[in-house]
């Protein structure tokens, strides 16, 4: 189990948030920020719901689809639709994007001290504890900076 992956990725973001009110609707309905701000609530989101988590409540059931998923390394565009916690507010604020930020990078470091079992259930691949965390975080973040890099580059 590494961050070294995530930690790069959220450092592209990062990196984008001063272009956080680009659109290009050729390839998103939603703007840099928008994909920015969704990034930073999932990972946050699943840091605190790994931590409030009881390890002895996991149950391996690892849906089919999430080990293709893992297996091919990434997640098909526009299938899934953001659970209301993690959904971006209507505006996305510079300022909260460099809060959120902080929240993160505290978060994701906070990962290994975590049991082993610690968990989190995801509504189609199932319960993702520990071990296949970073996998997961990885491969969302990185959709959403591929989204990011070709709204840029069009």
């Amino acid at each position: 189990m590494n961050s070294k992956k995530l930690h790069l990725l959220i450092n592209t973001l990062e990196n984008h948030i001063e272009q956080q009110e680009v659109v290009n609707l050729k390839v998103s309905k939603a703007s840099i920020g928008w994909h920015i701000d969704h990034s930073f609530k999932v990972i946050n989101q699943v840091a605190l719901t790994l931590q409030s988590s009881d390890p002895t409540l996991y149950k391996n059931n690892f849906s089919f689809l999430g080990k293709v998923f893992f297996t091919l390394g990434f997640f098909p565009r526009g299938k899934a639709k953001a659970p209301k916690q993690v959904k971006p507010p209507e505006t996305v604020l510079k300022e909260d994007l460099i809060k959120q930020l902080q929240h993160t990078k505290t978060n994701i470091d906070i990962i290994p001290d975590l049991d082993a079992n610690a968990f989190f259930k995801h509504p189609l691949f199932g319960n993702v504890n520990k071990k296949r965390i970073y996998r997961f975080l990885e491969l969302h973040t990185n959709h959403h900076v591929k989204i990011i890099q070709e709204i840029v580059a069009k």
